[in-house]
């Protein structure tokens, strides 16, 4: 069986106020080509559909347009769940109606996880779709007081699953969620926060038993713990801290118990996203601009010294799709002699921490203020992706 895990389309995604549909538009046909020349039996999307939970009208109708096109045309088993971006109920709807054509959807979490089953020359897959879930909502489901992050959250919604898991069988397990081994997996910017404080993390432990697991979330492909646990990335960049990433899909290579060969396939998109740095008059120059594509995003770093005039007008003369201007400071402090407070790369925490000790001149707040904080933080990221 040959599956393509993929995930983090978002599609309807919003780059610095420029609508991406066009760009997803074309690379899901690059990928439709990559499915029919990899002879491809099923596509995994492992969350993050949609990038808002109430997409606009051209993103439906380009996720309709598309898995049509790889269910009705190519005949691909399709198996879906959602993430934090999406909406748990609008991606569940007509699921039921969509399993007999090859359709798997999985919004919203149940109770018991029935597995998709699907044959091969060796005998039966079984797929578990776990789709993004808070924890407040597994608290529920299960009447399990004890969890209060996403590690017992996740730990309580698979323990079922793996205590009754025939290892004779290959499993494969889809999920969304922030999963972290030995070492901490590599962020971007564009992923929006599970929680905050570490309250996100969910152990690999938990997926060990599985013979593969898809993970959504993190946008750049890498692994997790063993080899056969991986994020397959996101399809495009979609943050200038993804600049450097090497986007993919993975493809799998399911043979018979025990025997799985992982590879990847790259999807060449429109325009890249990079990152150009110097003085406004070399970036400017055609020996430089030439070794690029112009029309692709560009963040542009100056480092001139003096006063520039209109330089994001003359940078756009060269590069037309210019999204982020930044120039390098030289000065290291503010007009009081305060250090500048540089905040790329800082989760909503460490800039909670740092705006406190300025305020109040004390080294931390108390852990009921900071508590305090990460519920507000979280409810405001609920209303957020419900609005």
């Amino acid at each position: 069986m040959r599956i393509l895990h993929t995930g983090d389309w978002h599609i309807g995604k919003l780059v610095h106020g420029l609508h991406m549909t066009e760009d997803q538009e074309y690379i899901l046909k690059e990928l439709i080509e990559l499915l029919k020349i990899e002879k491809v039996d099923v596509l995994i999307i492992a969350g993050d559909v949609y990038d808002r939970s109430i997409p606009p009208t051209e993103a439906v109708e380009l996720l309709d347009d598309v898995l049509s096109k790889v269910v009705l045309d190519l005949g691909i088993k399709v198996i879906m769940i959602s993430g934090n971006h999406d909406s748990p109920d609008r991606l569940d709807f007509g699921s039921k109606l969509l399993r007999d054509r090859g359709l798997h959807i999985m919004g919203k979490l149940q109770k018991r996880i029935e597995p998709v089953i699907l044959e091969d020359e060796y005998g039966e897959v079984h797929f578990y779709p776990i789709p993004f879930s808070e924890p407040a909502v597994v608290k529920a489901l299960h009447h399990k007081e004890e969890v209060t992050n996403h590690d017992m959250a996740m730990k309580t919604v698979l323990a079922p699953i793996t205590n009754e898991l025939d290892q004779n069988i290959r499993n494969i397990c889809i999920s969304h969620a922030f999963v972290v081994g030995t070492e901490e997996p590599e962020t971007s910017e564009s992923e929006r926060p599970l929680s905050i404080g570490g309250s996100e993390y969910v152990s690999a432990e938990y997926y060990h038993p599985f013979d593969y697991v898809a993970l959504g979330h993190l946008h750049r492909p890498q692994r997790v713990s063993k080899g056969s646990i991986r994020y397959a990335g996101s399809l495009l960049k979609y943050s200038f801290s993804e600049a450097k990433q090497k986007k993919s899909v993975t493809l799998i290579e399911l043979m018979e118990k025990g025997k799985i060969t992982i590879d990847h396939r790259v999807l060449k998109p429109r325009r890249d996203l990079r990152v150009i740095e110097g003085e406004l008059e070399d970036l400017m120059n055609r020996e430089v601009y030439s070794f690029g594509n112009r029309e692709d995003y560009i963040h542009a770093i100056l480092t001139d010294k003096g006063t520039l005039y209109e330089p994001m007008q003359r940078l756009r003369s060269v590069y037309p799709n210019m999204l982020q201007l930044e120039r390098v400071r030289m000065d290291l402090s503010g007009s009081d002699g305060d250090q500048v407070v540089d905040m790329k790369g800082k989760n909503p925490t460490e800039l909670f921490l740092e705006f406190y000790q300025k305020v109040t001149g004390e080294e931390k707040p108390t852990k009921e203020a900071l508590e305090y904080f990460s519920e507000i933080y979280e409810e405001l990221e609920r209303e957020e992706r419900d609005a």
